[in-house]
């Protein structure tokens, strides 16, 4: 190994020990808070007015760092800046930067801005266990699909079957099978869902709708105070208490599942660089002996060179006597 590629290698550890180094990620941290600080000041206009000058200044400054922050991360890597770019969260981070650096024209100034404000969701990037919150949603997503596809079912009847029992009585929130669903939306929340369950229990006439709302929305009365509960009651229970659980069993699962994960990639990263750190210390020891063997084959050498000059001599000394 050559000098040139030894100190190559050195330049690259001990950028790779600073940028992963507590003081420089504290630091980023410290960067991206800042930057959601400037960007949410600039929603103010009397701030801008005031100060427009120093928060330019500031998110120039903000995105230089982000800048060099990258810089620093790919040269880290040495002659193998592509692993950058093998973990998701470097590849949010980069493309956060690139996006700002974009020779883009008015039209496309929204874009500018939604891309500083991603700033401040680089702290998921940044803090471990925001990784495992963000790694365990999206994990989740497939899943929550075929729940939500169950939740769409289980409104779709439910909102069919309240259009066809309470339309006459409650215009306003079972007019059609879209209204029904907006509703059923309310009442899964349990947002003010007692006052939706009376007006049908007790009948729209003596409930929730004044004189002049039912001469507008031509609501006939009925009352069906068995039939009301049983329905807003068991849709509460059903949509509430059971499906909309299953959401949260899905995400403790793959919080289960993600955390386990990152676990298993930190002590793999421990474990590549402990190797590392053994096969430094093997290549340092091999250099060491090295430089000794070079050091034994100088003296060699010298010796040699030592002796082939004392039996020249000698050589000489026989051949002049023979000539006397």
């Amino acid at each position: 190994m050559s000098t040139e590629e030894t100190l190559r290698r050195q330049k690259a550890n001990f950028l790779r020990k600073f940028t992963e180094a507590g003081p420089f990620t504290g630091f980023i941290i410290f960067v991206i808070v800042v930057a959601g600080i400037v960007v949410g000041m600039e929603t103010f206009d009397s701030m801008v007015a005031d100060y427009g000058a120093i928060l330019h200044w500031l998110d120039i400054i903000i995105l230089a760092i982000f800048a060099l922050e990258a810089v620093l991360k790919i040269a880290a890597r040495g002659k193998r800046p592509w692993e950058y770019f093998q973990d998701p969260w470097n590849c949010f981070d980069f493309s956060i930067v690139v996006i700002v650096f974009l020779p883009v024209g008015a039209s496309y100034v929204a874009v500018l801005r939604m891309a500083r404000i991603l700033r401040v969701f680089r702290l998921a990037s940044m803090i471990p266990r925001l990784q495992v919150l963000v790694s365990a949603l999206l994990r989740s997503i497939p899943s929550m699909f075929y729940v939500g596809l169950l939740l769409s079912l289980f409104f779709y009847i439910y909102a069919v079957l309240g259009a066809m029992l309470w339309k006459e009585n409650d215009p306003v929130h079972f007019k059609n099978i879209w209204i029904a669903m907006l509703s059923l939306f309310r009442v899964v929340t349990l947002e003010d869902w007692t006052d939706i369950m009376y007006i049908n229990m007790y009948g729209s006439d003596a409930y929730g709708y004044t004189p002049e709302m039912l001469l507008e929305t031509g609501a006939v009365s009925s009352a069906s105070p068995l039939g009301a509960a049983a329905y807003f009651v068991s849709f509460v229970m059903i949509g509430t208490m059971i499906i909309l659980n299953l959401f949260i069993g899905i995400v403790m699962t793959s919080m289960d599942a993600a955390q386990k994960e990152s676990e298993a990639a930190q002590k793999a990263k421990e474990a590549k660089q402990s190797a590392s750190k053994a096969l430094e210390a093997q290549i340092y020891s091999l250099q060491q002996r090295l430089e000794l063997f070079k050091e034994d084959l100088s003296a060699i050498h010298v010796f040699i060179e030592k002796d082939h000059e004392e039996q020249e001599k000698a050589i000489k000394k026989k051949t002049g006597r023979g000539e006397k």
